[in-house]
């Protein structure tokens, strides 16, 4: 098990690192399609680098649409969240001490997190920032689910996984900064300090939530026989009619 972790832990630390810091240190320098090939790239070479073995999730709401749909036990789950927060705070962490090398860069309120309101470029409101939140992570999710019937990711199971990163960066960035990762949102915000850690919740808890949803969906249209909701619908079927 110190393997996957080690590998969770890396991964998460070196996307914060490279994908946020392509916003944090070149944003004004490559703009939103930079920093989304930023995202789309790193992620396809963590893929390369440890998806055989730990699937490099590097995302607690991958995570636990893995622990719904059956493919992970809940002791697992918890100990790649661990490991997943922990890697982004010290990406976060060693960004935040490049950024602060650069003269004139400010870092808070902003530092690549994530905002609704005043905070969005577009000005997003809350309830749209959540929608869009999940939305977005259902995506990441769903992909997730269908790029390999296991955890493990090899090869071009990478391609998928990393364009959609890429697209959902794309389209989330000028709305809320594409957060889709409670891992990548806490780390950032902590370090911003200020708004970021009071809007912090949103997303932590819409990307759980668009996680969840991608699960039920990816059970509809490609049903698997392992699963909490087959487990479900297997014990009310042993209980048989209430006497």
């Amino acid at each position: 098990m110190e393997q996957p972790l080690l590998a969770e832990f890396l991964g998460t630390l070196l996307l914060v690192f490279f994908a946020v810091g392509s916003a944090v240190l070149a944003g004004e320098f490559i703009g939103t399609l930079g920093i989304s090939l930023a995202f789309a790239f790193v992620l396809l070479g963590l893929i390369y680098m440890f998806g055989h073995v730990s699937g490099a999730q590097v995302n607690p709401a991958v995570t636990l649409g893995m622990l719904l749909a059956g493919r992970m036990e809940v002791r697992a789950a918890v100990a790649y969240w661990i490991a997943q927060f922990a890697g982004a705070i010290v990406g976060a962490a060693l960004l935040f001490l490049v950024a602060k090398q650069v003269p004139g860069l400010g870092t808070h309120g902003a530092f690549g997190s994530n905002g609704f309101d005043d905070r969005s470029a577009v000005g997003l409101s809350l309830g749209g920032a959540f929608v869009v939140e999940a939305v977005l992570t259902f995506l990441l999710v769903f992909v997730y689910l269908s790029a390999t019937p296991r955890v493990a990711l090899r090869g071009f199971d990478a391609v998928p996984v990393g364009l959609a990163l890429g697209a959902i960066s794309l389209v989330g960035i000028p709305l809320t900064g594409a957060g889709v990762n409670p891992a990548r949102s806490l780390a950032t915000a902590i370090f911003a300090t200020g708004s970021a850690l009071a809007q912090l919740w949103l997303f932590i808890i819409a990307p759980l939530v668009g996680a969840a949803v991608a699960v039920l969906v990816h059970q509809l249209i490609h049903p698997e026989r392992s699963g909490w909701l087959n487990d479900l619908s297997a014990r009310r079927a042993n209980r048989g009619p209430a006497r």
